[in-house]
C-alpha cells in the first residue's frame, strides 16, 4: 500500500515538475484570458481597445506569478490603430487561481512604426508635454519602442512608465532655415527624464553627431543638456548666409571649413522659450576665406582682396549672456602668413578684445608717418580695448614694436570713426628717409601737449597739400594743441629748430594758430591763423622760401629767396596773396617750353643752365571748393618779366594765359646790350619784338602750350612793370 502511494506521489511530482518546466519554458497558449485582458485594458481608458489572438502563459514559479505574452496584437484608440510586436503582463498565481486577477503593468513592444503615428497615439491617452513638443516638431521617421507601464488600483497608468527604443530616418521641422533629416538615435524616456544616445543627423546636408542629449523636467521647465560633435563641415557662402545671416559690407565670408566638439545646456518652458543657455566649444578651423573690401593698403601695402585664416584653435564659452572666445592661428593678409592670437568677451553692452598680430615675412606701413617695417623683423602689434555696443570704441592700449621702433597709444576713444580723446600717443622710430622721429602727445585738462626731440613733417605736409588724401573730419571734440619740438624736418635737407606755439581746433578745422621756429642760421619761419568775426586770416612768413618751394617736384634748382603768404577766408571762400622775393630759378619745364617756342633760345639755355634771377614773384588767387581762380601772377627780373591769369580746376583742368617780355625795359634799349641784344633782338633792325603771349591749357598730365609774338605790350603789363620799378 505504501509502495503504491509512494509511486503515485512520485508520479504526480514528476508530472507537476514536467508541467512546471514546460509552463515556465515553452508556456501554455490559451484564449480564456482574452476577455479579461481586454476588460482590464478598457479600465485604462474606455476608448482603448486591444485586438488579441491567443495568450501565451509562462510560469514564474519562484515569483508566484505568470507572465502573459501576446504576440501580434493591435491597440486601437478612437479607431486609431497601432500594430504591436508583443505585449507582456504579470499575473499573480493567487489572483489567477481565484479568477480575480487585474493588470498591474504592461510591457509593450512595437513593430516598426512611423514616429508621428506613435506619438499621436500616446498623446491620446497620456497628456504629457514631452509628447506634445515632439509631435509639433517631428515630421517623419520610423521607430521601434518598448513601453513599460504600471497601473494603480484604479487601473490608471502610474508615472513610473519607461519608454525606450530607437529611431531611424527621422526628419524634424524645427526651424524654417534648417533642414534636419537622416536622424538616427537610441532613446530612453521616463517621467521626468528624456535621454538620447548615439544621435546622428544631417543639418542642411551637413553631418552632425550628438553622443548624448538629455532632458530633465524641473517644475514647469525642462533642462536640456548634451554634446554635439562634427568631424568636418565645409560651408560655402550660401550656407553661411543661411546658417548665420552674416552680412557685413566690409568683410564677406566665402568659405568656412571646421571641426568641433561642443557641450551645451539650457532650459525650455511651456512656451518654448529658451533660458539659461550655456555652451562650450572646441573649434578647429581648417580655413576661413573672407572677401575683403576694406582699403587698408595704407597699413598693409600688399593686402589681399581674399584673406585667409588657417589652422585656428578656438575655445568658445557662453554663459549668462557672456560669450568668451580665445583662439590663435595663421592669418594670410598679404603675401605670407602671419600669426595672430586673440581674446574676445561679449556681454550685453560691451565687446572686450585683446589681440596680438606677429608679422615676420610681410611689411607693414603707417603712411601718414612715412613708416615702413623691414621684412624678417618680428614685428608685433598688440591691441587691447572694448567697444560699448552701438556707441564708442575704446583702445586701452595699441602697442607696435619692431626692433628699435616703437609706437604706443593709450586710452584712445573713437565714435563713428572720429577721435573723442586719448591719454597718450608716443612714437620713436626711423622713417623711410632714415630720419629719427621721437615725439609724445599727452592730454592735460582740455589740451594736448606735443613734445619731442625730432619729427619729420614732410609726409604730413604733403598730405595736407593733397586735397584727395586729406580728410578734415578727424575729431569729435574741440581742443588746443601745444607744440614744443626741438627739431622738425620740412624736408630731409631742410630742418627747422625749436618749433613752439599752439594750434586750436574747432569743428575739425584750425580756429587759431601761432607757431614760431628757426632755421639753422637763426632765420625765422612764422605761421599764424586768427579769427576776426567770420573772417579767418592766415599768414606765413619764411626767411627761406626754398624748404617750402622744394616740395613741388616740377620746380627744380630753386635757390635763395624769402616767402610771404597772406590769406583771408569767409564762408569757405579764400582770397590769397603769395609773394616770393629775390630768388633764382634753374628749371621750370613749362617756362622753358614757352621760351623755346618764342625763339628765345638764349634765355631758355640760361634758365636750364645757371638759372634766371627774379626780384619778385606775386600771385593773387582765390579758392572756392576745388576751383582756384588766378587773378594775377606777376614775376619780374633782370632778364624776363611774366604776367598771367586763369583758373585751375583741381585734378581736371588747367587754363592759363599771359604775356612774357624778355626784359623789364623796352626792346630797343635791349638791342644796345652786347651779346644779350643779339640774342633777343637780332642783327637786323626791326627784327625784335616786345614779347610773346602764351596759353597753357589741358588736364594736369597733358598740358598744351601755344605761343604768339606781340609787337605792342598791353597797358596792364606796362602799368604793373612801372609799379614794380617805382616801388623798387
Amino acid at each position: 500500500m505504501k509502495k503504491n502511494f509512494l509511486k503515485i506521489a512520485i508520479s504526480l511530482l514528476t508530472i507537476f515538475f514536467i508541467f512546471c518546466l514546460y509552463a515556465s519554458t515553452v508556456g501554455i497558449k490559451t484564449n480564456k484570458l482574452n476577455t479579461k485582458i481586454s476588460n482590464e485594458i478598457k479600465n485604462i481608458d474606455e476608448n482603448l481597445e486591444i485586438d488579441l489572438k491567443k495568450v501565451k502563459l509562462i510560469l514564474k514559479p519562484f515569483k508566484l506569478r505568470v507572465v502573459a505574452k501576446i504576440v501580434g496584437a493591435n491597440l486601437k484608440y478612437n479607431n486609431q490603430l497601432i500594430k504591436l510586436q508583443s505585449i507582456k503582463t504579470n499575473i499573480s498565481l493567487k489572483s489567477l487561481l481565484n479568477k480575480k486577477f487585474s493588470l498591474t503593468g504592461l510591457n509593450i513592444s512595437t513593430k516598426s512604426l512611423e514616429v508621428k503615428e506613435l506619438i499621436s497615439f500616446l498623446r491620446l491617452f497620456k497628456k504629457d508635454i514631452k509628447f506634445y513638443i515632439a509631435e509639433q516638431f517631428i515630421k517623419s521617421g520610423y521607430i521601434i519602442a518598448d513601453l513599460d507601464v504600471e497601473f494603480d488600483e484604479n487601473g490608471k497608468i502610474k508615472d513610473s512608465y519607461i519608454i525606450n527604443g530607437f529611431v531611424k530616418e527621422g526628419q524634424i521641422n524645427l526651424f524654417k532655415k534648417y533642414d534636419l533629416n537622416k536622424i538616427d538615435f537610441i532613446f530612453d524616456i521616463k517621467k521626468n527624464n528624456f535621454e538620447l544616445k548615439k544621435l546622428s543627423l544631417l543639418i542642411n546636408n551637413k553631418q552632425i553627431s550628438i553622443p548624448k542629449l538629455m532632458a530633465n523636467k524641473i517644475e514647469n521647465k525642462f533642462k536640456i543638456l548634451g554634446q554635439v560633435n562634427n568631424d568636418e563641415i565645409n560651408l560655402n557662402e550660401n550656407d553661411i548666409n543661411d546658417y548665420f545671416e552674416f552680412n557685413n559690407s566690409s568683410f564677406k565670408i566665402k568659405e568656412l571649413k571646421f571641426k568641433s566638439q561642443n557641450e551645451f545646456n539650457f532650459e525650455i518652458n511651456k512656451k518654448f522659450k529658451i533660458d539659461n543657455l550655456e555652451f562650450k566649444s572646441d573649434l578647429n578651423v581648417d580655413h576661413l576665406i573672407v572677401n575683403n573690401k576694406n582699403n587698408l593698403t595704407g597699413i598693409f601695402p600688399k593686402l589681399n582682396k581674399i584673406i585667409k585664416f588657417n589652422n585656428h584653435q578656438i575655445n568658445l564659452n557662453y554663459k549668462e549672456d557672456k560669450l568668451d572666445i580665445e583662439g590663435a592661428g595663421e592669418a594670410l593678409l598679404q603675401e605670407n602668413s602671419d600669426k595672430i592670437e586673440y581674446k574676445f568677451l561679449k556681454t550685453k553692452k560691451n565687446l572686450f578684445f585683446d589681440t596680438n598680430l606677429k608679422v615676420n615675412l610681410n611689411q607693414l606701413n603707417i603712411d601718414i608717418l612715412d613708416y615702413q617695417s623691414e621684412k624678417n623683423s618680428d614685428l608685433q602689434i598688440k591691441i587691447k580695448g572694448n567697444k560699448i555696443l552701438d556707441k564708442n570704441i575704446i583702445f586701452e592700449k595699441i602697442d607696435l614694436k619692431e626692433k628699435n621702433n616703437n609706437f604706443k597709444i593709450i586710452n584712445l576713444s573713437i565714435t563713428k570713426n572720429k577721435i573723442d580723446k586719448f591719454d597718450e600717443i608716443s612714437f620713436d622710430f626711423n622713417d623711410k628717409e632714415n630720419l629719427r622721429n621721437k615725439i609724445q602727445i599727452s592730454k592735460k585738462n582740455n589740451s594736448y601737449i606735443l613734445k619731442g626731440k625730432s619729427f619729420n613733417a614732410n609726409k604730413i605736409i604733403e598730405n595736407l597739400l593733397d586735397s584727395n588724401k586729406s580728410d578734415k573730419s578727424f575729431f569729435n571734440d574741440n581742443f588746443k594743441l601745444i607744440i614744443d619740438i626741438k627739431k622738425v624736418f620740412l624736408t630731409k635737407k631742410n630742418p627747422i629748430t625749436d618749433l613752439n606755439g599752439y594750434v586750436v581746433f574747432k569743428d575739425n578745422d584750425i580756429e587759431e594758430a601761432n607757431l614760431l621756429s628757426k632755421f639753422s642760421d637763426k632765420k625765422e619761419i612764422i605761421f599764424s591763423i586768427k579769427k576776426n568775426g567770420d573772417e579767418k586770416i592766415t599768414t606765413l612768413y619764411s626767411h627761406k622760401a626754398k624748404p617750402l618751394v622744394d616740395r613741388y617736384k616740377f620746380i627744380k634748382g630753386f635757390e635763395k629767396g624769402s616767402l610771404d603768404f597772406y590769406s583771408t577766408n569767409i564762408n569757405g571762400i579764400s582770397n590769397s596773396v603769395l609773394k616770393i622775393y629775390d630768388f633764382k630759378l634753374k628749371e621750370l619745364p613749362t617756362l622753358t617750353k614757352i621760351l623755346t617756342l618764342a625763339s628765345l633760345q638764349g634765355i631758355a639755355d640760361v634758365l636750364s643752365g645757371e638759372g634766371i634771377t627774379f626780384n619778385e614773384f606775386e600771385m593773387n588767387f582765390s579758392n572756392d571748393g576745388k576751383l582756384m581762380t588766378i587773378n594775377e601772377i606777376y614775376a619780374i627780373g633782370p632778364a624776363i618779366s611774366i604776367l598771367m591769369d586763369g583758373y585751375v580746376e583741381k585734378n581736371k583742368l588747367i587754363s592759363l594765359r599771359g604775356t612774357l617780355v624778355p626784359a623789364t625795359t623796352l626792346n630797343k634799349t635791349i638791342g644796345s646790350i652786347p651779346l644779350l641784344g643779339k640774342i633777343l633782338v637780332g642783327n637786323k633792325v626791326g627784327e625784335g619784338v616786345f614779347g610773346v603771349s602764351f596759353k597753357i591749357k589741358g588736364p594736369p598730365n597733358k598740358l598744351e602750350t601755344s605761343v604768339n609774338p606781340i609787337k605792342t605790350l598791353t597797358p596792364r603789363f606796362i602799368t604793373r612793370t612801372l609799379e614794380k620799378i617805382k616801388k623798387n
